[in-house]
């Protein structure tokens, strides 16, 4: 069933850097964060260049790359909202950055995690974008939790903590 989206924005896509850690608390994100945006800022224009659209769905993020006229390409990244450790849109280093931790599976069915960041063009954008993400989450948490994804013997408050999002 067509579900529609929940929040869909122009931000910059920054990249991604892999991550350590199974522990994804807040300022976890802080260190890749800086790194995308030191790589970023050495590149930058003054002007904001939007070069991607952000879409946040109930079960999937996607992440349409924008042409130099500001149209969709054909490559669009696609993340399972089940597979997001960790989002926040509290940094330091700017307040306008939502990122979000994302487990990767390689071919091997090993995994890795991957800290992704968008620049939006501010503060309240980006806290949007954390305020979908926590939705999407809610939904997706009940949607495995009905359909027996997620087994009873673990503890639901348990689970349903791993899909906050912190937005400062």
């Amino acid at each position: 069933m067509w579900q529609p989206a929940t929040e869909r924005l122009q931000v910059t896509y920054l990249g991604k850097v892999s991550t350590t850690g199974m522990q994804f608390l807040s300022g976890c994100t802080e260190k890749p964060v800086i790194e995308l945006w030191k790589k970023h800022t050495l590149t930058r224009e003054d002007v904001y260049p939007a070069n991607a659209l952000l879409e946040i769905r109930p079960f999937q993020v996607w992440l349409h790359h924008l042409d130099l006229k500001g149209e969709a390409t054909v490559h669009m990244d696609t993340f399972q909202v089940a597979r997001i450790a960790y989002c926040t849109a509290d940094h330091n280093v700017s307040p306008n950055i939502f990122a979000w931790v994302y487990r990767e599976i390689n071919d091997d069915l090993s995994y890795q995690m991957d800290c992704h960041a968008v620049e939006c063009e501010s503060k309240l954008e980006a806290k949007k974008l954390a305020h979908a993400m926590m939705e999407a989450f809610k939904k997706t948490f009940h949607s495995m939790k009905s359909d027996g994804r997620i087994h009873r013997n673990s503890s639901s408050e348990e689970v349903s903590h791993e899909f906050e999002s912190d937005d400062g």
